[in-house]
């Protein structure tokens, strides 16, 4: 089965400077592939590069012709603009269904069902016609997901995804995606500074530093050299701030 996102020595950057460079890697149907490295490691470039923003300037960047057409489900880190959209939760989530519509005006009866059928997979049907604004941040999260689900189930990409909400919130928003990966089938491609609950949940890492530092899975990643530098020193840095040295 061919990948659904391959990169071949895949450079990434602006104005003849590249930010990421000679980047390989694939993500498989059922992949949960956390993509991690320090500010400035090049992640939200790759993550532009992979949903058609920039173009590569080296390489060959390869996109499953299903999620060409259909486009990819992106979950995008939320502005507080966003966080305020004067909608209803089911436009929000039938929105997911434009990149199917073509040049046709009107949503039709198969979207509107699809859209209804992945509210409530995500628990939102009692929140149907309930204003997004009005909804906490775990919730706006869950209707994202329903959204993105509209355009396709089989790739996720989500780009820090966890940012402003609470635990309780945080923990419930990976079950949701543990469940969409082990049950359903999804792929999950997440860029996240959450490294802990990466390595706890996804199967395989992605680290850049740049160039990619390490690729494979989450168990040959805690006993890589990259791996335990950046999870050793993650977790120095976690118990500095906690003691408030």
């Amino acid at each position: 089965m061919d990948p659904l996102i391959k990169c071949e020595h895949v450079d990434f950057g602006y104005e003849n400077c590249d930010v990421v460079i000679d980047v390989t890697m694939e993500v498989n149907q059922g992949d949960y592939l956390c993509v991690v490295g320090e500010n400035g490691s090049g992640k939200s470039t790759l993550m532009k590069g992979i949903l058609g923003l920039i173009k590569p300037t080296a390489g060959v960047l390869t996109i499953d012709e299903e999620l060409k057409a259909a486009g990819i489900g992106y979950l995008p880190q939320q502005t507080a603009a966003q966080r305020d959209f004067p909608a209803t939760v089911y436009e929000v989530v039938r929105s997911g269904c434009l990149s199917r519509m073509g040049n046709r005006p009107f949503y039709t009866k198969k979207e509107k069902v699809l859209a209804l059928e992945n509210m409530e997979k995500l628990g939102l049907s009692p929140l149907k016609n309930y204003c997004y604004r009005e909804l906490s941040g775990g919730q706006q999260q869950r209707a994202l997901i329903a959204r993105a689900l509209c355009a396709t189930d089989k790739l996720l990409v989500l780009d820090e995804p966890i940012t402003g909400l609470d635990p309780s919130a945080i923990q419930e928003f990976y079950q949701i995606l543990g469940k969409l990966n082990r049950k359903d089938g999804v792929a999950i491609l997440m860029v996240s500074h959450d490294i802990q609950n990466a390595v706890s949940q996804a199967s395989k890492i992605l680290h850049l530093g740049q160039k990619v530092l390490f690729y494979g899975t989450v168990e040959e990643y805690r006993v890589s050299e990259a791996g335990r530098e950046f999870l050793g020193s993650r977790r120095e840095r976690e118990i500095l701030r906690k003691g408030g040295g």
